[in-house]
């Protein structure tokens, strides 16, 4: 009995024994199950197929986005078509030397828009070497520097002087800074640089240089947020690489942050730029509105925008009207040629990189 007798082992290695089927149960079979799916899901693409695929709903959406796009290049055209067209008068009648010549009035029908030039970029050039330096430190010290709770205030205020009208600016200036100019600030630039020829002759308080200071005040904010932007697009694998190294807090930005954004950074000063080019009303209330050209920035002068602002509605005649709209066209093509410039060397730096959080 003991050898036939079975061991745990094989006990529990021998099988279950199978129930065989009832001989008249039916067979399930996998298309019963199918069917039941169907079944279920039945509502759901009775739905769908009522809904319909929705491709003229895209396709209508498409053509609408594609046009607005396209609606952008059509007033770009026409602006600059209809520029063209009014200003055909002067363009035949003085040609290219309209950019050379000095002279201007009205009377006699002589034109020349050298001093509009000269004043434009004059005052535009003097904002920015005010307006960059103090710009670029204050996106270093919000990006780098700045504690954390302090960072969205000043930010805030920083970009809300990009939100104040110019003609506030302007107000601000006639009231603040023109008196400020002729009473503080010119006497004391004539005796310490008097003897440069740039701080000389009589100071009215108005002029190319407080024309120059409201611009760098108008243009900061935006040379500020779009240097930060960049700042924020350098990888942290960056400054961590810097320093490593062994550099200083100032060597990693300097290093490892500024000299990887510098092509953005030139793309924001260029912007900034642009928006000085094309400042009206706050340029036209402090810079005196006189058609001369001075090395003096005490004197007054006049830029491409304000001598349309200021004499457009005065003028009489139709080479007049045309001589004006031909600077017109001069600052609209110089201001779009100066931001597509400045647009491409912002994109070609933050292209690729990650979003940051503050």
């Amino acid at each position: 009995m003991s050898s036939t007798r079975m061991t745990p082992e094989r006990e529990s290695r021998s099988p279950l024994p199978v129930p065989s089927p009832l001989p008249n149960a039916p067979a399930a079979s996998s298309t019963d199950a199918a069917s039941g799916a169907d079944a279920s899901l039945s509502p759901i693409r009775d739905f769908l197929s009522k809904r319909g695929s929705g491709r003229l709903a895209d396709n209508s959406f498409a053509a609408v986005m594609l046009l607005c796009a396209c609606s952008i290049f059509a007033i770009v055209i026409f602006i600059f078509g209809i520029l063209v067209v009014h200003s055909r008068l002067s363009l035949m009648q003085f040609g290219w030397k309209f950019f050379t010549r000095q002279a201007w009035d009205p009377v006699s029908g002589d034109f020349g828009a050298l001093p509009f030039i000269y004043g434009t970029i004059a005052t535009s050039l003097l904002a920015l070497c005010m307006a960059v330096p103090l710009a670029l430190g204050v996106a270093v010290f919000l990006t780098e520097l700045c504690p954390r709770p302090l960072r969205a205030p000043i930010s805030f205020l920083t970009e809300l002087l990009a939100a104040i009208p110019s003609v506030v600016y302007g107000l601000w200036a006639v009231f603040v800074l023109v008196p400020l100019m002729r009473d503080v600030i010119g006497p004391f630039l004539y005796k310490t640089l008097g003897w440069t020829g740039f701080f000389e002759g009589p100071n009215f308080g108005v002029g190319l240089l407080t024309a120059s200071m409201i611009l760098a005040i108008m243009i900061l904010p935006i040379i500020s947020s779009l240097t930060r932007d960049i700042m924020n697009a350098v990888p942290n694998s960056q400054r961590e690489a810097v320093l490593a190294l062994g550099a200083t807090r100032w060597e990693m930005i300097r290093i490892g942050v500024l000299r990887n954004s510098r092509i953005g950074i030139v793309g924001a000063v260029m912007l900034g730029l642009g928006r000085a080019l094309g400042e009206t009303m706050a340029v036209t209330m402090v810079i005196g509105n006189h058609p001369d050209i001075s090395k003096s920035l005490f004197a007054p002068g006049y830029t491409l925008a304000s001598v349309i602002a200021n004499e457009f509605s005065e003028a009489t005649g139709d080479l007049y009207l045309s001589a004006l709209i031909e600077i017109g066209l001069a600052l609209f093509l110089v201001t779009i040629v100066v931001n597509a410039i400045a647009r491409l060397m912002v994109w070609a730096v933050t292209r690729n990189a990650p979003a940051r959080v503050n």
